[in-house]
């Protein structure tokens, strides 16, 4: 089957070597001589990252691709700032190493240099999940720790700052999670979701006009909007939670700040719709203590999509990243959907969103699932948007046509 849809012109398609199988790291580097690097995690092993020189998005070219020291770990989120890019390993068990924070010196794209490790392992923490890095000194991430005992395994990450302005000697400015998932927390553990994805953090992110919050997706526990004008001691603000009765696992919080609203995506988990409904909503935070949600964005329709195969359901937003390559909107939302393809809607409307645009691509050869599963999307500053297969599809370069 071709691929689908109506408002995106496929541009390209890079299968990345033969390793097309991407996670949620997207980032992209605009260098000293002018060329333009998208820099991808892979979705798990043998690789690491991949560097794809996208300067014409009509012929991408992997410039550099690397391997991860054993495959027990994944790199699942990246961020660059500059031509510096910090990369999160979390390893399949508790107590493995290396987990943790790594950075790499990119000024020069085909040649990666390591210039500094944060250690997050310890023998309850799986290391770091997700990275948010635009400042070029300060990392917020999910992560765990050597001190941190969760209650229940599941709840391992909390959300951590990090202070990376000296890579070689990254510390940690503060952290936070939800009371009651520590060993040793006075407020009563939380109750399970009878889907137990647990209760940590996800997206940790935070924006340089607003920057004493952080908005935290948090898995079962929801959308949270934290305080950290101390950064040593993030307070919450608010909490917004749908589940239950909807299944859980909160994934980002994207603030639209000219609008007050909030846009929350839960991510689907399981195949064949078997967690539906996921959806991704629009949440008015014009009194940011008392978060009210207005409406959900249209989905692919469950008819058709949830039993194609493999998830269905929402997951990544392009989150209007900080810096000069990112496209930004408080008005076009692009979210992902798995076997549901890439999505552009416009918000003009919070209480009736539209889909104004949609790309569906065909299976991937080699993939394991039996449909596309497009995992993330980033936008760059010329409107060219990239999405990635979770599987093998690998590296889509698409252009608007609204």
């Amino acid at each position: 089957m071709a691929h689908e849809g109506y408002g995106l012109t496929l541009l390209s398609q890079d299968q990345l070597l033969g390793y097309g199988g991407i996670g949620e790291g997207m980032s992209l580097q605009k260098t000293r001589d002018g060329r333009r690097i998208m820099w991808l995690a892979h979705e798990g092993p043998p690789k690491n990252f991949t560097g794809v020189d996208v300067t014409d998005p009509r012929n991408p070219k992997v410039v550099v691709q690397t391997e991860l020291p054993h495959n027990k770990v994944r790199s699942n989120s990246l961020e660059t700032c500059g031509d510096l890019m910090a990369v999160a390993y979390q390893v399949l068990e508790p107590g493995l190493q290396p987990a943790g924070i790594e950075m790499f010196d990119i000024s020069v794209p085909e040649n990666p240099r390591s210039i500094g490790f944060f250690d997050c392992s310890g023998p309850y923490s799986r290391g770091v999940h997700q990275v948010w890095f635009v400042d070029g000194k300060t990392i917020h991430c999910a992560a765990g720790a050597a001190d941190f005992q969760p209650r229940n395994q599941l709840d391992d990450q909390p959300y951590r700052i990090i202070d990376a302005s000296n890579p070689a000697k990254m510390e940690e400015i503060g952290r936070w999670w939800m009371p009651g998932v520590r060993e040793g927390d006075d407020a009563p553990p939380p109750k399970r979701l009878k889907i137990d994805s647990g209760f940590r953090a996800h997206n940790t992110n935070v924006f340089p006009n607003r920057p004493d919050r952080a908005y935290v997706g948090f898995l079962d526990g929801g959308a949270f909007v934290l305080d950290i004008a101390d950064m040593s001691r993030p307070k919450v603000v608010s909490r917004w939670c749908s589940h239950p009765p909807y299944p859980g696992f909160t994934h980002t919080v994207l603030p639209l700040f000219s609008r007050d609203l909030l846009i929350v995506s839960d991510e689907c988990v399981m195949d064949d719709g078997a967690d539906w409904p996921k959806l991704t909503w629009i949440v008015d935070a014009r009194e940011e203590t008392n978060l009210v949600p207005l409406s959900t964005l249209p989905m692919p329709p469950v008819e058709e999509f949830a039993r194609r195969g493999g998830r269905y359901g929402s997951h990544n937003l392009h989150e209007n990243r900080p810096g000069e390559t990112s496209f930004k909107s408080d008005t076009l939302i692009f979210s992902t959907f798995f076997n549901g393809g890439v999505r552009v809607y416009d918000t003009s409307n919070p209480l009736q969103p539209k889909e104004v645009a949609a790309f569906v691509p065909e299976r991937p050869a080699g993939s394991r699932a039996p449909s596309s599963q497009i995992n993330d999307v980033f936008v760059d500053e010329n409107g060219i948007v990239y999405a990635v297969d979770r599987f093998g599809g690998g590296l889509y370069t698409l252009e608007m046509d609204f």
